[in-house]
């Protein structure tokens, strides 16, 4: 399972929708870690979002260290309730650049 993605300035949008949880994570973390093989800018759309678990959460931080040490940018645009919350409960909101 792949999710759309989109170019918009210059930046790879990936649309993550439904559950991300330890059945579709690897899935996630092998699209992320693609784009920011071939992209300097890449943000992840999580608006549609309804369950993220700490697989989820796991791919996120590993995405944002191999951007950070690609020298590259990688967002979190519109996380959905069920994102922000969880990644308050983890206290990761300063950790990652999020866009509204």
């Amino acid at each position: 399972m792949s999710y759309p993605e989109k170019i918009e300035n210059d930046k790879l949008i990936i649309i993550v929708n439904g559950e991300i949880d330890l059945g579709n994570s690897e899935n996630l973390r092998q699209q992320v870690h693609a784009a920011l093989d071939d992209n300097k800018a890449v943000s992840v759309d999580m608006s549609a979002v309804n369950y993220i678990d700490s697989s989820g959460i796991a791919v996120l931080i590993e995405s944002k260290q191999r951007a950070g040490e690609g020298s590259k940018e990688f967002k979190i645009v519109k996380p959905s309730e069920a994102v922000v919350s969880v990644l308050k409960l983890a206290k990761l909101t300063s950790f990652f650049d999020i866009e509204n």
